[in-house]
């Protein structure tokens, strides 16, 4: 059984920068790769980042690239993603994500682990 626990959301203006960090228990949590989703109201779940059990590949989305970062740390059990230059289509809540594989995937179908998401708002 393992058990993520996103943070961080919250209302921020356009241009703004959060962080948002996943925090995992349960299993050893550095043989997972990891992901960040991002669902908004009426549209489907979509892939944002990704990262290897070893943090030495990392995934981005074309649509935040440049704006977002995505990092892990195995010895506190915590995945992060930075993001900046925050835009209104940004608005969604956020999703950490575990596959107990070692190849990157942005299909969320392909996640066995979720958390409950935390709340990203950017106004413009």
């Amino acid at each position: 059984q393992v058990q993520l626990v996103e943070s961080g959301g919250s209302l921020v203006q356009a241009g703004g920068s959060l962080r948002l960090s996943c925090a995992v228990s349960g299993r050893t949590f550095s043989s997972y790769f990891m992901g960040w989703f991002r669902q908004a109201p009426g549209k489907e779940r979509e892939f944002v980042a990704a990262i290897s059990w070893s943090g030495g590949s990392k995934y981005l989305a074309d649509s935040v690239k440049g704006r977002f970062t995505i990092s892990r740390d195995n010895a506190k059990n915590t995945m992060y993603q930075h993001m900046n230059s925050l835009k209104p289509e940004d608005t969604a809540a956020y999703y950490c994500a575990a596959r107990p594989q070692y190849s990157v995937s942005r299909n969320y179908r392909e996640y066995d682990y979720w958390g409950q998401g935390t709340q990203v708002t950017v106004s413009s």
